[in-house]
C-alpha cells in the first residue's frame, strides 16, 4: 500500500501524486466514495465496472450502517458463501 499527501486547490482540484498515477490517464473516470472524513478514490475502468463499483459502494455503506447499529449476526461459512452468490 502506498500513502501520499496532497492538497485541494481553491477550484476543488486534487493532484494525485505522480508515483500513484501510473495506471491513470487524462479523461479517466474516477469513483469517489465519501464516508464522514474518509474518502476512497478508485479508477472506474468502464461503464459496467463503474455501475458495479457504485452498487458495491452502496452495499458497503449499508453494511457499515448495520454494523454500527449492532445488526450483524454470525453465520456458518456455507450460509455466508450462499448469500455472497446473491450479490
Amino acid at each position: 500500500m502506498d500513502v501520499g499527501v496532497t492538497r485541494m486547490s481553491s477550484k476543488g482540484q486534487i493532484v494525485i501524486p505522480a508515483e500513484m498515477r501510473q495506471d491513470v490517464k487524462e479523461g479517466d473516470k474516477m469513483l469517489i466514495i465519501k464516508d464522514g472524513d474518509r474518502m476512497i478514490l478508485k479508477k472506474a475502468c468502464d461503464t459496467k465496472s463503474f455501475r458495479e463499483d457504485l452498487i458495491f459502494a452502496e452495499r458497503t455503506e449499508d453494511a457499515l450502517k448495520k454494523y454500527e447499529k449492532g445488526l450483524f449476526m454470525k453465520k456458518r461459512k456455507r450460509e455466508f458463501a450462499k448469500e455472497l452468490k446473491k450479490w
